[in-house]
């Protein structure tokens, strides 16, 4: 990856002078239907009110295959903001990998993006969906772009995408269309549910103009169904086989969104303040990971916050089936895994149109933390990592498990005996891994009893070959 990488550069931001190009400074300009502005200015957001036209914000990168770094052509790409709503269009890349997307930010007055980070989703033919398995997006700071031939870019190591091949036998049929997209929405989580069973969801992204495809389809019936918060869409049909497209285009109907509520409690937290609760459409959710795909926005509370134990709501919640996640970030929580306990089991919810749900109650206590690897973000190792973690004073013995990104179990030792105070450290000794895979491990500890009593983070200790 040496040229990739040194390629990448960040430099200091520009200001430029905001409100420049309007095409009258008697109409303010649209940033949902970007009318208003010269040519090669968008419509933004202004931080105090208002809006005005401005040099476009550029994420340029590559998406390649993570196993001879080769480009991927026909990849598509979308940046989307912390709640999971695209920031931008999908972008497809060209033959040699490369893609360019131009992102929707808050500006400030000196036209300076503003309203936090970024990270990408890329989805390709024959590949894992990234983020995916245990793979998580990295942020992409879009507060110092470098101005190039009147854009502002960011260039960066992060905005590269490397994909994982699918293993052999994956489904080679798409199904691809247009969504109507809410008014006051950037986007639409699209599901394409198997029928005929428990139903397996395969997903993609559509951006600010409706725009979506999903790769790797089985041969098949589908039921298509569309997620953005405050509206429901009707579920439409599609029947793909032997590497087959099918257009399948999704409407609003009339249905009201109902509500979820539901309540947590916070037991013996450790270093942990404060977490959140997002809904996974459930036909998405795997169950060795415990992921799942959130549509755009149903997440509580809004944002980036977090909050203790007590209650939390969700709204506009289209119709369908859930999971509830909570202490899902790197936030030193986790779901309590005794599950032989009460209010610790992952909640499920069936919402109907218009209607409040309330969810079960359940608990969340305090996280393993992770020493190494993949203390603070995935972790280069070589092909006899050693795992590290913070001690646990009440544990008996501790459970390993080692996962490959597609979350096969590859390794385990279900006896690690107690460390007596000290750090534990344990030395791989499964299968050969293998060059730019990634993998990720977890612990659990255990009392006496054989009661779990606390594991490491769901985002925590992901590592990889190169």
């Amino acid at each position: 990856m040496g040229d990739r990488m040194n390629r990448k550069w960040i430099g200091a931001a520009l200001a430029l002078l905001w409100g420049a190009g309007c095409s009258s400074s008697d109409d303010a300009c649209d940033p949902i239907a970007q009318t208003g502005c010269d040519e090669n200015l968008v419509c933004e957001e202004v931080v105090d009110g208002g809006t005005a036209c401005f040099a476009p914000v550029v994420l340029r990168g590559n998406v390649f295959d993570q196993a001879d770094e080769s480009g991927i052509e026909g990849a598509t790409v979308v940046a989307l903001d912390a709640n999971r709503a695209p920031a931008s269009t999908v972008a497809v890349t060209d033959p040699s990998g490369d893609y360019e997307i131009r992102v929707a930010r808050q500006r400030d007055t000196d036209g300076n993006p503003q309203g936090g980070d970024v990270t990408l989703r890329a989805d390709a033919a024959g590949y894992q969906t990234f983020p995916g398995g245990i793979r998580q997006a990295l942020p992409i700071d879009v507060s110092s772009p470098v101005e190039e031939d009147g854009l502002l870019v960011v260039d960066t190591p992060t905005t590269d995408v490397g994909l994982i091949g699918l293993p052999s036998g994956a489904g080679t049929n798409q199904i691809f269309g247009n969504v109507e997209v809410p008014s006051d929405s950037t986007g639409v989580l699209v599901v394409a549910e198997t029928t005929g069973g428990t139903p397996d969801g395969f997903t993609a992204i559509a951006d600010r103009d409706g725009i979506y495809r999903i790769f790797n389809l089985p041969d098949g019936d589908f039921s298509v169904l569309g997620y953005a918060q405050g509206v429901n869409y009707g579920a439409e049909s599609a029947s793909v086989s032997g590497g087959e497209e099918a257009q399948v285009d999704l409407t609003i109907n009339s249905d009201a969104p109902g509500t979820v509520t539901g309540s947590v409690q916070i037991v013996n937290p450790g270093d942990g303040d404060g977490t959140s609760y997002i809904l996974v459409v459930e036909s998405t959710f795997d169950e060795a990971l415990a992921r799942g795909e959130t549509p755009p926005g149903l997440r509580a509370p809004e944002g980036t916050d977090l909050v203790g134990s007590g209650s939390w709501t969700i709204e506009g919640v289209p119709a369908g089936s859930y999971k509830v996640l909570g202490a899902f970030e790197n936030d030193q929580l986790v779901r309590d895994p005794d599950f032989g306990q009460g209010n610790t089991e992952i909640v499920r919810v069936d919402v109907v149109a218009g209607q409040t749900v309330e969810a079960p109650s359940f608990k969340i206590t305090g996280s393993l933390d992770v020493i190494s690897p993949g203390a603070q973000g995935p972790e280069e190792v070589d092909g006899n990592p050693v795992f590290s973690w913070v001690d646990d004073s009440g544990e008996d013995r501790y459970s390993i498990q080692v996962f490959d990104t597609f979350g096969e179990l590859i390794w385990e030792d279900p006896n690690i005996p107690s460390s007596s105070g000290s750090d534990p450290e344990v030395s791989y000794d499964g299968p050969p891994l293998d060059s730019g895979m990634f993998y990720q491990f977890r612990v659990t500890s255990f009392d006496t009893n054989d009661r779990p009593l606390a594991r490491t983070e769901d985002l925590k200790g992901v590592f990889f070959l190169p």
